[in-house]
């Protein structure tokens, strides 16, 4: 079985969620796990681990993907919110009801991609009241929340229920 992820990032990432699903996507036999960044570029998260991006953020197909992570810390969300190409790319990922596997302020790119009303999700509590303004169903008190091919938690010491539920509903697909 053969399976296509990116996850998208920016400056100033949360380390921890940017590195713990590059690594556990991996193990998945047969796979592969793109690292799209603004222009391609390297880039360095909160704490200064790097992200060797393999793509653009700007290039992104979503007949490419089985699935898009969406990482937090609340800059690199806000940065890629921004960048037209990335919410397109997620809208369309969306429309194709392809996975989009979310944490921490990760939602703010759904927000942007206008993907969000009627959903349920959650996120890091900053980002609560941003959810409801756009129409979502904001949930406090779980690790995860799956709205059909939405995944969301809220805080990186959330990682280990977030991605083994990712992984568990990229496997059914």
């Amino acid at each position: 079985m053969s399976k296509r992820v990116v996850i998208i990032t920016a400056q100033n990432f949360q380390d921890e969620e940017v590195i713990y699903p590059f690594y556990r996507l991996q193990e998945i036999e047969g796979c592969i796990v793109d690292l799209a960044t603004p222009g391609g570029q390297t880039l360095t998260g909160k704490y200064g681990v790097p992200a060797r991006a393999n793509v653009s953020a700007e290039n992104l197909n979503a007949d490419d993907y089985d699935m898009v992570v969406i990482p937090g810390g609340f800059e690199a969300p806000d940065r890629l919110r921004i960048i037209k190409e990335v919410t397109e790319f997620v809208a369309q990922m969306d429309a194709k009801g392809k996975i989009i596997s979310s944490i921490c302020h990760g939602p703010w790119v759904m927000i942007s991609a206008k993907i969000v009303k009627g959903r349920t999700l959650t996120s890091y509590i900053a980002v609560k009241d941003d959810l409801e303004n756009a129409g979502a169903i904001y949930v406090s008190d779980q690790a995860v929340v799956v709205d059909r091919n939405f995944i969301t938690s809220a805080h990186y010491r959330d990682n280990g229920p977030w991605m083994r539920e990712t992984i568990k509903v990229l496997l059914s697909k």
